[in-house]
Formats: C-alpha cells, structure tokens, sequence
C-alpha cells in the first residue's frame, strides 16, 4: 500500500502546484472565470469531459452495473447526450454572446428583467452540485486510508479550494487536463480489461447473471426517460456547463471539442456498467451497490495500479467539485451580490452619471487596478463558497436526494426560458418570470408531497412552466425591438451600439481570438439592462 499512497499523495501535490502556477497566468477577470476564452481543441474537449464525468459518474456508474447490469450505463449515457446536443446546436451560439454567466445571458435576450430570480435559482443548483461532489471524498479517503468522514471531507475541499482560489479557471483548466488523462488511463485503459478478465471474460459473466443484466432497458424505460429530463437537459442549461462553453477560443471549437467530450461521455458510460456487471460476478453479495468500485478496486488491482485507479476516483471528484465550486461563486458574485450593489449605487448617484457609461474604456494604471480588484474579489467569493460548501457537506448525508433535488429545481424552473429564449422570439420577460417560478414552485411542492426522488416533479414541473411561460409571453407586451436586436447581434458575434458595458471598444469580439480586455464584460451587461440603457444605446447606433 505504500506505492499506492505515494501515487495519491503526488497527484494531490501537483493539483496545488498548478493551482499556484495558474495564479500567475490569472492577470484578468476573463483570465480567472473563463480561462481568457482562449483554449484550444484539445484543453477543451478534456476539461468539459472531466467536468461532467464527476465521482456520481464513475463510483455510481459503477454501482449501477452492478445494480442493473448494462442498462446501468444510461445514467452517465444521458449526460454524454446532454452534452452531445449543447455542442452540436447550441454552443456556437453560447459563445458568442460572450458572458460570464447564464443569467447574464437572459438579462441580454429579456433585456435585464429575470436575470437575479434565475441567478438564486443557479446559486442553489451550483452549490449542492458541490456540495454532493464535495461528500464523495469521505469515501474515497475511507478506502485509502480510513480516514474519518469528517475530516476526509475537509481534506479533499480544502485542496480544491486552495488551486481554485489561487487560480480560478486556468488553474482548474490545468488539473482537469491532468485529471482527464488519469481517468482514461486508471478507468478505461486499466481497471476496465483487468476487471473483465477477472470476472472470466463476458461470456463467464453472461452465463453468471440474469438475463436482465444485458437488456438495453433492464433499468426500466421510465428511468431512463427521467434520466433524459433531468441529466440530458441538465447538461443544456447548468452554469457549471456553460462556463466551459465560455471558455472556447471560438464557435468551431466549442462544437467540435464539445462533440469529442460527449462521445468519450458515451464511451465511458459503457465502461462503468461493464465495471459494474463483472463486480456482480466477483462479489454478488456487497451491502451497497456504490462499494463495488471500492471493492474491485482493492482486491483486483497489483499496487501501484490501484493507487493510480483510486487517483482517477479522486480525479474525479475534483473535477466536478471545482467546475461547481467556481460556477456557484461566478453566480454569487456576478448574479446576485453585483446585481444587489448595483442597484444601491444606482440609487445613490444620478442616471447620466458619464463615469458609470464608461467605467471599462480607461487604459493604464486604473484600468489595471481595477482588473486586479476584480479577479481579488472572484477569489474572495471562491474562498466563501468552499467554506460553505464544506460546513454544509460535512452536516449532510442524503447525497442522492441533494442531487436530484439541485437537478429538478434547475430543469424545472429555467430549462423552458433558456431554451425558449435562444429559439422562440415572441417570449418575454414577464413569460420568463413566470416560468421560473411556476415551474420551480411545481417541482418543490411535488417533491414535499410525493418525495424527492419520484419522477413526477420533474414531469409536471417542466409542463407547467412551459405552459406559464407559452401562455404568459403570448398575453404580455412583445420584447422591445432595440433589445431583440442587440440580442441577435451577439448571437451573431457582433456588438451594436458598443458593448454591453457601454464600452465602444468591447464591440469588436467577432475575432474569436480577440484579447480578454477587449471583451464586454459580462456582469456589467446585467446592471446596465437593470437601468434599461442597453436599448438606447443600440437606438443611438
């Protein structure tokens, strides 16, 4: 075991040297939240498979092969769907609009109206995203080293906390690469055959297992079906997602990158159910279907290669856990605490105030402190959130119900007006408004009254909201023409009027290589369409 805890203790010291070496190339606000937009194919497509493919994905996809057989799969299966779709339709177009946030994006399509309900709403899926991914290290540390829950899980938070603080997204960049490579090498290329071969090969299996076991339904359609709502639509929506997506150096290669990470998805999901089903075979009697990765891992693998397996689990986990982590504070801070001191300076000052038109249009020393004050406060609100995130894994212990509650409220109440606002222009604000909170209202009373994990809220939350939002935009007054045509123009890669900040400078982004400072900032867009001047700045045009 001593190879093995060497194995594992020098992948974690290579996640702080990164996150310390990424603190250096951090310099700006787009440096710290979207890794300066400037990654290519390859940092791409593996950063967005390693977020996506968490500890849920690989310590539970095995434990839904050794459940249900191959069937298993299709949890993971829809995600790689999910992210099949978002790559191959929508992508493009996320980043071009060139934001920070989702809420960002429907304050520009709503002209700044559901921008703050939607941010709570994002707040609270991004957190218990990772908080549920933060819990996970009290078992992968349990199998290392028996290690008490507790402080396993201020262990494995507190290193994620510390590169991501340091480093924001370049450094989370940068371990989800390293992170991507351990999970194909330790998962698919070694844990895979060594566990097959184990189980006697797949005919050894077949002959051991009910024939349910390899039925491409045998979970049951209507899982499968719940898991398409939820996961697949999911991936299309989640701030955790499109951060990524805003990272891209340009539309080709978000689609591209993005399709390379879906298919790998796919690939990968099949490899945990296989894991799985040959786990049945060698252990049929364990207490918990999630102790069979665990499991396998301990009493099938030589040493060495299963301190390297366990650092894919650890991989894992932390790549969900940061991906979450920087998401809720973009939220946090760009969402909600921006939004609400927006409003009180806007109070305290005039309208006209030219100083507020064009606070991003200084150079020099001021432009440069100001960048350094914002990338300081990212940090500030990564550190809060990790703090948080931890106090609150450590006080809970239903992961599964945390999850599918923080996945039913994000469907449910902003999948129709996202979705509504990139493919239908008759809705509104005010259809939006009432989307969100129909639908997320439907979700959470359906879930007091039937529980967390039935299929029902998320079936009858979705309706409602698309029925609330169809009904409601088609009765309220059409968005205003200046704010639809500002919204076209950024999915087209073009400003008007300047940017969204009110910056002349930050309407030249049709360069997907553009540098970061040229860009218009993405927090600023909400307030500004807060105090409705996006419209007329695209009427002076």
């Amino acid at each position: 075991m001593a190879v093995d805890y060497a194995v594992i203790v020098l992948y974690l010291a290579g996640m702080l040297a990164m996150g310390w070496w990424g603190m250096r190339r951090a310099k700006s606000k787009s440096d710290f939240l979207v890794a300066g937009r400037r990654l290519g194919p390859a940092m791409y497509s593996g950063t967005m498979a390693a977020i996506v493919l968490g500890g849920a994905s690989t310590i539970g996809g095995v434990g839904l092969g050794y459940q249900y057989g191959l069937s298993g799969a299709w949890m993971v299966f829809t995600i790689g769907l999910g992210l099949l779709a978002l790559s191959l339709f929508f992508s493009a177009r996320i980043a071009r609009l060139k934001v920070y946030t989702v809420s960002e994006m429907l304050d520009l399509r709503y002209g700044g109206s559901a921008g703050i309900i939607s941010g709570v709403v994002m707040w609270a899926y991004t957190l218990m995203l990772a908080v549920t991914s933060t819990i996970a290290y009290a078992t992968i540390f349990d199998v290392l080293f028996g290690m008490d829950r507790t402080l396993s899980i201020v262990l494995g938070g507190a290193i994620v906390v510390a590169y991501s603080t340091l480093g924001g997204m370049w450094s989370i960049t940068l371990t989800d690469m390293v992170q991507f490579v351990v999970k194909t090498i330790g998962v698919l290329l070694l844990l895979l055959p060594i566990a097959v071969i184990k189980a006697g090969g797949f005919a050894e299996m077949k002959a051991h297992l009910p024939d349910d076991y390899f039925a491409p339904l045998g979970i049951g359609g209507q899982t499968v079906f719940t898991y398409v709502l939820i996961y697949s639509f999911g991936m299309l929506i989640g701030q955790d997602i499109w951060q990524r997506v805003f990272t891209a150096r340009g539309d080709k290669v978000a689609r591209l990158g993005g399709t390379a990470a879906g298919t790998y998805c796919l690939v990968y999901a099949l490899a945990g159910a296989v894991i799985g089903t040959a786990a049945k075979v060698l252990y049929p009697h364990l207490g918990s279907p999630d102790d069979a990765f665990a499991t396998i891992v301990k009493d099938a693998l030589p040493v060495g290669v299963r301190g390297l397996v366990l650092a894919a689990a650890l991989s894992a986990v932390m790549s969900t856990s940061s991906g979450a982590l920087i998401a809720c504070a973009t939220v946090a801070n760009n969402d909600i605490w921006s939004r609400v001191k927006g409003v009180a300076a806007l109070r305290r000052r005039p309208a006209a105030d030219p100083r507020a038109e064009h606070a991003g249009d200084g150079g020099g020393a001021e432009a440069r402190a100001e960048a350094h004050d914002e990338v300081r406060g990212n940090r500030v609100f990564i550190l809060l959130m990790g703090l948080a995130v931890i106090v609150i894994a450590i006080a809970l212990n239903n992961v599964v119900e945390a999850l599918t509650l923080a996945y039913n409220v994000l469907v449910g109440g902003l999948l129709v007006p996202i979705l509504g606002g990139l493919l239908w222009k008759r809705g509104t604000a005010a259809g939006a408004l009432a989307s969100v909170a129909v639908g997320g209202l439907t979700v959470i009373g359906l879930m007091v009254s039937l529980g967390v994990l039935a299929n029902e809220p998320i079936y009858y939350g979705l309706l409602t909201s698309l029925v609330a939002y169809v009904v409601v935009s088609l009765f309220t007054r059409p968005t205003d023409a200046a704010v639809l045509d500002a919204w076209r123009a950024r999915l087209a890669g073009r400003a008007v009027g300047g940017g969204a900040d009110g910056d002349p400078e930050a309407g030249a982004f049709a360069d997907a290589e553009a540098d970061a400072d040229d860009e218009p900032e993405g927090d600023t867009a909400g307030a500004v369409a807060l105090a409705l001047k996006l419209p007329f700045a695209v009427r002076q045009a």
